[in-house]
């Protein structure tokens, strides 16, 4: 390997250029004459010097840590460019499992550690007060299953009870809680020989030596999946409809880390389909080509990084974290655009409204609303009672759903400082929403905003957002709901649960069509772009594949 002082200083003066250095990239050529030189044509990648550093740093930290039989052992202690390192071993490897003691644990349960522990008191006292009512419910479900042979169950929207409409105010409460009819529960023999998944439909992806938090398929190439891991990796993963023609196509380490915690907590593809970001626990955002290099290590947040999402041109970044700021990244040169510091807790969740436009929500309450460019927050919506878990704006950008510990979700529209709807039903905290997708005759018409919302009540409901009216109950989960996804046609609903079970379900019909029993509990969905797919990513390890959901 050949290494010129020559090639070191125009990797530096490109970095000064892109860092917008004019001045001193100015002078650094006129001294280092970079302008005679036979590498002042060369084209290399943006954010060329971090890259090397990062690597190199990677390699200093690796040849730090690795003992005499080549294995790479586990330090606690970030590895530093400036500061010198001081090794705190764990005891353990990166080829064997971590022990019991030192298992980070997940990060969903980690990011809402205070919440679920209210939960888990609120359920315990619950379990106790409600036990006998909950059995009563039980009887009346299965002898309606029994007297109707599992026909589906229709809440019809004109027979919900409305008078809870307030006249007086812009804002309409619609509480469903005693006016949902029963819920359709398969019975045991109808789930076994019915709508069990075949095992030849059934991929599952190992490779990961973590939990794995988040999956997300690119948009572009149907078969192509990433999966982000507790391990300080992802993965990027090639998925055929057979199990001989699956392959991890790259591994994408996101070593060195910034704290004693290497947990992916999200990722996103841009449109366009050929960059992936992923954000860390160490608040680090990184930013990867689709054959997996590293182009740009974006740190700014000095807390986890809890959302991150493209805009819908793909030109600028949006992470939200725990150290309750919002940040903008330009893609092209890995630097912030803008940082927004509107929240005083931290963010769990941000949406983009339009390519400029976005909303975040917080464990403050409150949410936010902010434009690109702007100081000013947009809007600052109040009127959940507890911390805002989720927010998404419909496929059309006029309404923004919220959901909430307060066991409530709200709709709000950019004309009003109040919500215009608000929708009760669910018993327990709501832990995220989807709007199903819309067609073109559907945004053309008056055709329902369909809001589908999932609970750790064990619930998932699908509401006509609008209207605030329930129209289907789905009841096949014994834990909380993590997560939910729409296929891209609206047909079928996807929802994965602690309970280990991934549920699909006919969106319009509200009943259960294929389920499938996984090895772990279950932290996200998400259906392909043409929707044939389904990924599933898991507690042990797994990302599990459910080809053929064309149902």
């Amino acid at each position: 390997m050949v290494l010129t002082s020559e090639e070191v200083n125009f990797v530096v003066y490109k970095y000064l250029q892109e860092s917008g250095f004019r001045h001193t990239s100015f002078a650094f050529q006129y001294e280092s004459q970079i302008e005679k030189s036979s590498f002042c044509d060369a084209q290399i990648q943006p954010g060329a010097l971090i890259n090397i550093i990062h690597k190199g740093l990677q390699f200093m930290e690796i040849e730090a840590h690795m003992n005499e039989d080549g294995e790479l052992l586990e330090c606690s202690v970030p590895f530093s460019l400036l500061e010198p390192h001081h090794c705190e071993l764990t005891g353990n490897t990166f080829n064997n499992e971590p022990t019991a003691t030192t298992r980070p644990s997940s990060v969903k349960r980690q990011r809402k550690e205070e919440k679920k522990q209210k939960e888990r008191e609120k359920r315990a006292r619950k379990e106790n007060i409600e036990e006998d009512e909950t059995s009563r419910v039980k009887e009346e479900v299965v002898d309606t299953v029994i007297d109707k042979k599992t026909a589906p169950v229709n809440i019809n929207s004109n027979n919900i009870n409305s008078s809870n409409n307030n006249s007086n105010s812009n804002t309409t409460t619609q509480d469903n809680t005693l006016t949902d009819a029963p819920s359709v529960a398969p019975t045991e023999e109808d789930t076994r020989s019915n709508i069990e998944i075949k095992e030849e439909d059934v991929i599952i992806l190992e490779g990961h030596q973590s939990e794995v938090f988040s999956c997300a398929w690119n948009p572009v190439v149907s078969t192509l999946l990433a999966s982000g891991s507790g391990d300080a990796t992802a993965r990027l993963w090639e998925v055929s409809d057979s199990k001989e023609g699956v392959s991890e196509l790259n591994v994408l380490n996101h070593l060195p880390n910034l704290n004693d915690n290497k947990e992916l907590t999200t990722l996103d593809w841009n449109p366009s389909g050929n960059l992936l970001v992923t954000g860390s626990y160490d608040g680090q955002a990184r930013i990867w080509t689709q054959k997996g290099q590293l182009r740009f290590v974006m740190a700014q947040h000095t807390g986890p990084i809890f959302s991150l999402k493209w805009n819908m041109k793909g030109d600028y970044i949006l992470s939200g974290s725990a150290d309750a700021t919002t940040v903008v990244w330009d893609p092209e040169t890995g630097q912030m655009k803008q940082q927004f510091e509107s929240h005083t807790l931290a963010i769990l969740d941000v949406d983009w409204m339009d390519n400029m436009t976005f909303a975040s929500c917080s464990s403050d309450k409150t949410i936010f609303v902010c434009r690109v460019g702007t100081n000013k927050p947009l809007k600052k919506w109040v009127g959940h009672e507890d911390e805002v878990n989720a927010v998404r704006w419909d496929p059309t950008g006029q309404y923004l759903a919220s959901c909430s510990d307060d066991m409530t979700t709200k709709i709000w529209s950019m004309s009003s400082d109040e919500p215009i709807q608000e929708i009760k039903g669910h018993n327990l905290q709501i832990y995220t929403l989807q709007w199903a997708p819309y067609s073109a005759e559907d945004m053309s018409s008056d055709a329902p905003r369909i809001l589908a919302t999932a609970s750790f009540d064990a619930t998932v409901r699908i509401w006509d957002a609008l209207k605030g009216t329930c129209l289907h109950v789905l009841q096949n989960h014994k834990e909380a709901v993590y997560s939910i996804s729409f296929s891209p046609d609206a047909r079928l609903l996807a929802s994965g649960s602690f309970d280990e079970l991934l549920n699909v379900w006919d969106a319009k019909e509200g009943t259960l069509k294929k389920t499938f029993k996984a090895n772990g509990g279950i932290f996200e969905v998400h259906f392909n772009k043409t929707g044939d797919k389904l990924a599933a990513c898991t507690s042990n390890k797994q990302v599990v594949i459910l080809n053929h959901m064309k149902l």
